[in-house]
C-alpha cells in the first residue's frame, strides 16, 4: 500500500516536470522568435536598410550612401521624365551634406512586394516627412537583402542671377563646371544637380561682385526635381567701383571744350554761337547717386539725376551782343554692366537721346 502511494507521488512529480519543461520551452521558443522579430526588424527589415542609409547621410558618408543598392542609377536608362539624365554628380559629397538628424521610421507598409517606409527627421533645422520605396533584393544566407526601387535621389533645377560662382551648403561650384554645356553655359540656363534626399540645401552668392544671404531648399522627395532661382544682389563694393567710374567717365566728359560733348549724357544746345575767343568750361557739380540693379543675368544702371555747370560766352547772330552764360545743366546717367567670362566688368554709360 505505501508502495503504490510512493509510485503515484513519482508519476505526479514527473508529470509536474514534463509540464514544467513544456512551458519552459514554449516560453524558450516565443522568446525566440520575439528575439527573432526584433532582431529582423532592427538589422534586417526594409525599414532598418533605410534607417541604415539615413545612418550614412547624418554621419556624411556619401561615397558610402551612393553605394547603398539602388541608390546609384543610370538616369538615361531608367527614363524618369522628372529628372535630367545629364544632372551633374558634383553634389553627391561630403563637402555638400547638410545637417540631418532626429530621424525615425514612423509607417512601413507592404503591396506587391513593393514596402513604402515612412520617415521624419529634421534636416538643416526644417522638420520633413519622407516615403522611400524598398523591394527584396535577393537573400544573405537565410535573411532578405534589401534595395530601393526607385532611387532617393532627386534634382535641384537652379537657376542664379548676377553670379557664375555660388555655393551650396557651403561647397563652391562654378556655374561652367557642373552646367551640361560647359564653358559655352548661358548665364539664365538652369543647372541641373543631384541631391540625396532627405536633405537641405542652401545657395548662396558671395562674390566682390554680388551677394545673397541664400536660398534654402529641402529634398524630401525622390526623383523629383525642385526649380530653385536665386537672385544675387550688388555687393557694396562693386556699387562704390561703379560709381567711380561714373564719376571718372563724367569728369572725363567734361574736359570736353564744346556745347555738346561727344558721347556725354549732358550739353547745352544754343540758337546763337559761342563768342569769339570763348570756349565753354564744363564742371560737374552734382554727381549722380549711383545703384547697380540685376539685369538679366547682368546688371544695370538705373536713370539717375546729376548736375554739370557750364560758363561761356555766348554771341547773339541778331544784333553781335555778347551774353555770359554761367548755368546749372541737369542731366540723367545712367548705363548697363556685363560680367564678362574672367570674371570682370564692362561698364558702360549710357549716352544722350539721339547719339
Amino acid at each position: 500500500m505505501i508502495q503504490g502511494r510512493g509510485e503515484a507521488r513519482r508519476r505526479a512529480t514527473l508529470r509536474g516536470d514534463l509540464t514544467l519543461l513544456a512551458v519552459i520551452g514554449v516560453l524558450l521558443i516565443a522568446a525566440l522568435t520575439a528575439g527573432g522579430l526584433s532582431l529582423y526588424q532592427q538589422v534586417y527589415s526594409p525599414s532598418a536598410f533605410v534607417h541604415r542609409y539615413l545612418d550614412l547621410l547624418s554621419a556624411g558618408h556619401a561615397a558610402d550612401a551612393l553605394r547603398v543598392p539602388g541608390v546609384s542609377v543610370d538616369l538615361a536608362v531608367q527614363k524618369d521624365d522628372q529628372i535630367e539624365s545629364a544632372a551633374s554628380e558634383a553634389l553627391l559629397r561630403t563637402a555638400a551634406l547638410g545637417a540631418l538628424t532626429d530621424y525615425e521610421v514612423t509607417s512601413d507598409t507592404q503591396k506587391d512586394g513593393v514596402y513604402d517606409v515612412t520617415v521624419e527627421y529634421v534636416a538643416g533645422g526644417v522638420n520633413g516627412t519622407s516615403t522611400f520605396s524598398v523591394v527584396q533584393d535577393g537573400w544573405v544566407g537565410v535573411v532578405p537583402d534589401w534595395r530601393f526601387e526607385r532611387s532617393p535621389l532627386a534634382e535641384i533645377e537652379l537657376t542664379v542671377r548676377g553670379a557664375d560662382v555660388f555655393s551650396v551648403n557651403g561647397f563652391e561650384l562654378d556655374r561652367h563646371q557642373v552646367s551640361t554645356d560647359g564653358a559655352e553655359a548661358a548665364p539664365l540656363d538652369p543647372l541641373h544637380l543631384l541631391v540625396f534626399t532627405p536633405g537641405a540645401y542652401s545657395v548662396t552668392v558671395d562674390t566682390p561682385i554680388s551677394a545673397t544671404p541664400g536660398v534654402r531648399v529641402l529634398a524630401d522627395t525622390a526623383l523629383a526635381r525642385t526649380p530653385v532661382d536665386v537672385q544675387a544682389l550688388p555687393t557694396e563694393r562693386f556699387t562704390g567701383i561703379v560709381q567711380q567710374k561714373v564719376e571718372d567717365f563724367l569728369t572725363a566728359c567734361a574736359t570736353q571744350e564744346v556745347l555738346l560733348p561727344t558721347a556725354c549724357p549732358f550739353g547745352l544746345e544754343v540758337q546763337n554761337r559761342l563768342a569769339d575767343g570763348s570756349l565753354p568750361k564744363w564742371s560737374i557739380v552734382e554727381q549722380p547717386a549711383i545703384t547697380v540693379e540685376p539685369d538679366g543675368a547682368n546688371w544695370m544702371i538705373p536713370p539717375t539725376p546729376a548736375v554739370a555747370h557750364i560758363d561761356v560766352d555766348i554771341k547773339s547772330v541778331y544784333d553781335g551782343s555778347v551774353r555770359a552764360v554761367s548755368e546749372d545743366v541737369p542731366f540723367e546717367v545712367d548705363g548697363t554692366i556685363r560680367i564678362l567670362a574672367d570674371g570682370s566688368a564692362q561698364i558702360r554709360v549710357g549716352s544722350p537721346s539721339g547719339d
